[in-house]
């Protein structure tokens, strides 16, 4: 018997995030699952702690001011990709007004930390989106690429082959003949 999982990975991180600092009872503000606002002083023991159990579940403190801020870029892109409404402006605009710097110095320290650009990152964040929307709700190639501002579906075909090297319709036969092999080795 095989149990087959969906995963809100944000959800996870925020369950393990709370319950983990609960346990410390300390008065904190989880800002989202990658800030952390602590409303006490904390004990350079305390926070050691802190940090060893947060590790082993896969959580890195950043203290330095430049990876902070590419996390921040990439928290906001995740945000504006897989939120229920795409913004209508350009990206560039919604990462200026979002993070309130400047989208060149943005881009420049994100090609710095991560040696690729914001772009890059937008169009693998948009394919990962794409794929969990073929793969979990029925919505056309057409609706996919309206609702991710694509401005027609060759072009989302185009980039979506250029990262995974296969076309989404490939992408849907693949997981239909996945599906129809589990449903009979269920049967």
């Amino acid at each position: 018997m095989k149990l087959f999982l969906k995963i809100d990975s944000l959800f996870l991180a925020k369950k393990i995030l709370e319950e983990k600092l609960d346990a410390f009872n300390i008065k904190y503000n989880l800002i989202n699952t990658n800030e952390i606002l602590f409303l006490e002083n904390i004990d350079a023991d305390t926070y050691q702690k802190i940090t060893s159990i947060l590790n082993e579940y896969g959580f890195e403190i950043i203290e330095n001011q430049k990876n902070i801020i590419v996390e921040k870029i990439k928290e906001t892109i995740i945000e504006m990709i897989f939120n229920d409404e795409v913004p209508s402006v350009k990206s560039s605009v919604y990462l200026a007004e979002k993070l309130d710097l400047s989208y060149g110095y943005l881009s420049n320290l994100f090609s710095e930390v991560t040696y690729t650009s914001i772009e890059n990152f937008i169009i693998i964040q948009k394919i990962e989106y794409v794929k969990k929307l073929i793969t979990h709700h029925n919505l056309t190639l057409t609706e996919i690429a309206f609702k991710l501002n694509y401005s027609s579906v060759a072009h989302l075909s185009s980039q979506f082959k250029n990262i995974t090297g296969i076309t989404p319709s490939a992408f849907q036969r693949i997981l239909k003949k996945r599906n129809e092999i589990a449903n009979q080795n269920i049967n």
